[in-house]
């Protein structure tokens, strides 16, 4: 019986160290090859505006003016692509862009239909109006914002038609609901930042050689902004407004992220513009 069990017990020891041999020798999987970029033309600024009335409803910001910017986002993993916002639609008068994303894209030899995601902040036009150019690609929207754009009379502010092909089930859509792992590896998440609209996201973008980068979206418009805690009379919740940049804050804060407010010209300089890009 003693001999029965220690033939048993080498074979198993035999197995175990086989198995360690096996995965010693096997490399890890390869970290996806990441990038972010700044497209260079995503709307025609407008002239810089008083934001004292408009973006604080308690009047914070005196004879402010500030320089409005417009911008959108090619990220890059591994040979997928995600592309966030979309800027202005090449209609739109005074601020529509010089050059569409399809041709800034091309510049690169990238066809629409190798995005895989497109990535939408919230629902205004100045974040949405390109998107139809990229039917292929799965819509990535908060489930607050898309229940907005698809209901049968949408709101002032919901620029809900250059969805109409993922709203009549041409396209393939997910709405998000909280936060969203968009690549299943932690190196790009949508984070769930409501308050500008119901279902607002900004995005974390976990880089190699930059480090952490959080892009707004939104939740705020420019840096007095963010370090006033400013809420737009516009918004859709003041609560919620608050509560999402107290959570930009902390995240940024823990991560010792780089933050990216897409209105804000001091901040989009941060980062390459299109075709270059940060790793």
């Amino acid at each position: 019986m003693q001999r029965i069990l220690g033939l048993l017990l080498a074979g198993a020891c035999a197995c175990a160290l086989g198995g360690l041999a096996t995965s010693l020798a096997t490399p890890a999987l390869a970290a996806a090859e990441m990038s972010l970029a700044r497209f260079a033309d995503c709307g025609t600024p407008p002239p810089p505006v008083a934001v004292n009335e408009r973006f604080s409803d308690t009047f914070a910001y005196g004879d402010l003016k500030i320089q409005f910017v417009f911008s959108c986002y090619l990220i890059k993993h591994g040979d997928q692509y995600l592309l966030w916002d979309t800027g202005h639609a090449m209609t739109m008068p005074k601020v529509a862009p010089k050059v569409s994303l399809v041709d800034q894209l091309a510049k690169v030899g990238l066809k629409p239909e190798q995005i895989t995601y497109v990535g939408i902040s919230h629902y205004h036009a100045d974040h949405t109006g390109q998107v139809d150019s990229f039917p292929k690609a799965t819509l990535l929207i908060g489930k607050g914002d898309w229940d907005a754009i698809t209901s049968p009379k949408p709101g002032p502010g919901v620029n809900y038609a250059p969805f109409a092909h993922w709203s009549k089930g041409d396209g393939k859509v997910e709405p998000v609901p909280t936060d969203k792992d968009v690549f299943g590896d932690g190196t790009v998440i949508m984070l769930y930042t409501p308050g500008h609209t119901p279902g607002h996201h900004s995005l974390l973008v976990k880089l190699p050689q930059m480090g952490n980068v959080v892009i707004s979206g939104d939740a705020v418009h420019f840096r007095e902004n963010y370090e006033t805690n400013g809420v737009p009379w516009f918004n859709y919740d003041r609560a919620q407004t608050l509560a999402s940049i107290d959570r930009l804050k902390k995240i940024v804060a823990n991560l010792k992220a780089t933050l990216i407010i897409q209105h804000d010209a001091r901040d989009v300089d941060k980062l390459p513009k299109f075709p270059d890009a940060a790793k």
